[in-house]
């Protein structure tokens, strides 16, 4: 579906990232993965992931929360591939306070992180989309993308920025062969989150499977985490010529938790 596509995915040596980066390669694109292990730390998954799929698979370490450093990661990705046709911008980070407690650093590297550098990369992507006619951005965003928790004000603001930022760039390029679309995902198995079910469940001395219909998933009414899998499918999909009309949309995949 993908052959020949040179794919950039940030924050994907786990969890989301790295299960839509495995659903690209599959497909038969390069796939550039980043994270902020080293190299050699990243080389044991980059060379199974190239020997599963077939495909040419690099790593940079990149930190994204620097303006340089996600320009630098594209223009890596340029030099390793000879182009970037697919973005997935998935590198993100969380965390739970209320405003007037806060951290003011915490606020700065977050908006940094999950929305700067959705900026900085697609900056730096588009042109050489542009001068092909063709490109599928994706940013990760989250079901707080169109709702919004307490404690959660700075990631919220993060991820309704990141939905507009993907409309906007929709509808700069509508007419030049490239999609920009922000997924919007629920609670995701990930390993953070499975670390979550073990911390609440210590907290509140309850089993992991009630910590998780009435805490973690008390606002997903499906009570079924979405999987990562789900995620990379749906992506693949926004990638392939036939998401060709989906652009500048918020792709909800919630479990129901929007629906309310």
């Amino acid at each position: 579906m993908l052959a020949g596509k040179r794919a950039l995915v940030t924050g994907s040596t786990s969890g989301i990232g790295l299960a839509v980066a495995r659903a690209l390669a599959a497909a038969g694109a390069k796939v550039m993965l980043n994270g902020s292990r080293t190299a050699a730390d990243a080389e044991p998954l980059r060379a199974a992931l190239a020997a599963e799929t077939g495909v040419d698979i690099g790593y940079t370490a990149a930190n994204l929360a620097l303006p340089a450093a996600a320009r630098e990661l594209v223009e890596a990705t340029i030099a390793a591939f000879g182009g970037v046709d697919i973005l997935v911008n998935n590198a993100g980070i969380q965390h739970v306070a209320a405003v007037d407690a806060f951290p003011d650093e915490t606020w700065d590297q977050l908006l940094a992180l999950n929305l700067s550098s959705v900026f900085h990369t697609t900056k730096a992507a588009l042109p050489g989309m542009k001068e092909r006619g063709w490109g599928r951005i994706v940013n990760i965003a989250s079901a707080h993308g169109v709702i919004a928790s307490p404690f959660k004000a700075p990631y919220t603001a993060s991820k309704h920025a990141v939905v507009g930022f993907s409309k906007a760039v929709a509808l700069e390029v509508a007419e030049q062969g490239i999609t920009c679309n922000a997924l919007c995902p629920g609670y995701v198995r990930t390993p953070l989150i499975e670390k979550q079910v073990a911390d609440q469940a210590r907290v509140h001395n309850m089993p992991e499977d009630r910590v998780i219909r009435e805490v973690i998933l008390a606002a997903q009414p499906t009570k079924q985490f979405v999987e990562a899998d789900e995620v990379a499918a749906y992506a693949l999909f926004l990638c392939s010529d036939a998401g060709r009309s989906v652009t500048g949309s918020a792709q909800l995949i919630d479990g129901g938790w929007t629906a309310r």
